[in-house]
């Protein structure tokens, strides 16, 4: 089975991550959309982190409608920080029937190459990529076997959703209702 792995903080997941991964499973011939939730990216601050087992608990909540998507807290198990090229030894070495791919926004493509072991990541894994708001096919200098996904641009991003839950606005249309909902009865992002 060929399944697309999309790793992120889901600080907190919201309706962009789902559409995009709604659209790569329609779209391209990924078969499954594994979220990787990553407990400590190495490019990212940790403190600003909603604690581990919330962030995967509301990636569960929000896809559990879709048999196509599976939640994924591999990396909470691993050493930290977390890096792609470990995590991806792992899963080859558990599921070795899997053909397993990466989806990447087109932001991650400029600090590509600071990423462990990037140059196994590309000989061994394709990556579909989704665009970001003035991304170009050309701004691409990696080799290896690179998708451009035409995915409908996606702006929302969890700081958004961070900075507007701080300041009280109400946004339920911006998250899936089950995260929503969890959100707000745990008090999370408020100060």
């Amino acid at each position: 089975m060929k399944i697309g792995l999309y790793f992120g903080s889901f600080n907190p997941i919201h309706i962009g991550h789902l559409a995009i991964a709604n659209f790569m499973a329609e779209y391209t011939d990924l078969e499954e959309i594994w979220f990787i939730v990553s407990p400590h990216n190495p490019l990212k601050n940790k403190a600003s982190l909603l604690a581990d087992y919330h962030r995967f608990e509301l990636v569960k909540l929000s896809i559990e409608a879709y048999p196509q998507f599976k939640a994924s807290n591999i990396e909470f198990g691993l050493p930290q920080p977390s890096f792609t090229i470990d995590t991806l030894s792992y899963l080859r070495e558990k599921h070795d029937k899997h053909q397993f791919a990466l989806i990447v926004g087109s932001d991650n493509l400029n600090s590509f190459t600071k990423w462990k072991n990037y140059e196994l990541l590309l000989q061994n894994h394709e990556l579909y990529v989704y665009p970001r708001p003035g991304f170009k096919d050309e701004d691409i200098n990696l080799p290896g076997t690179i998708h451009i996904v035409p995915a409908p641009l996606m702006e929302v991003s969890s700081s958004f959703i961070r900075q507007a839950i701080k300041e009280k606005k109400e946004i339920p249309f911006f998250l899936p209702s089950p995260a929503y909902q969890y959100i707000k009865d745990m008090h999370f992002y408020e100060k």
